[in-house]
């Protein structure tokens, strides 16, 4: 590692170890994150198109965790554990995810929201993934539809937050 006086030290390129999966979301960022950390919620919109999630274990805090089954449309269960690492409402949650608590293919993940619009009346949720290795993030991405996937359970929380501001208008 290469260091210079009065500089951080350079960091390793990441960008063959990442996913990186975006949306805009009609909704304030305060009502889309509560829908992200709420697990009344969680369960209602979490998982690419034709998932369902039942959840064992729900603690939102730092150190807490998040012990789930995600039921694939063809019948397969897959068991998933999150630690939560970093919470900043509304506007920041830091994660660890596998499949079981100290899984050593568990990989990093960070969702921002930013709230846009002249009134904050939308936000933009980026999740940012970190996998250990390059060949973990290729299987997950060409294995499990990584990209996809991310991108229809980003597109499902919107659906949802839609649904929840329509029943809560007058």
């Amino acid at each position: 590692m290469n260091t210079t006086r009065g500089t951080a030290p350079e960091r390793p390129p990441t960008d063959d170890r990442e996913v990186v999966v975006s949306r805009l979301i009609d909704a304030p960022r305060e009502l889309v994150f509560e829908a992200f950390t709420e697990v009344r919620h969680l369960s209602r919109w979490w998982g690419p198109n034709g998932f369902t999630t039942t959840t064992r274990a729900f603690e939102f805090r730092v150190g807490g965790h998040w012990d789930f089954v995600m039921h694939g449309p063809d019948g397969t269960d897959y068991q998933d554990w999150i630690t939560w690492t970093e919470i900043v409402p509304p506007e920041r949650i830091a994660m660890i995810h596998g499949e079981r608590r100290d899984d050593p293919d568990a990989f990093e993940s960070v969702l921002t929201f930013t709230s846009t619009g002249d009134t904050g009346d939308a936000t933009r949720i980026e999740l940012y993934t970190l996998f250990r290795t390059k060949a973990q993030r290729d299987e997950a991405v060409e294995q499990f539809g990584a990209i996809d996937g991310g991108n229809q359970t980003l597109a499902n929380l919107a659906d949802y937050v839609s649904s929840l501001r329509r029943d809560a208008r007058p």
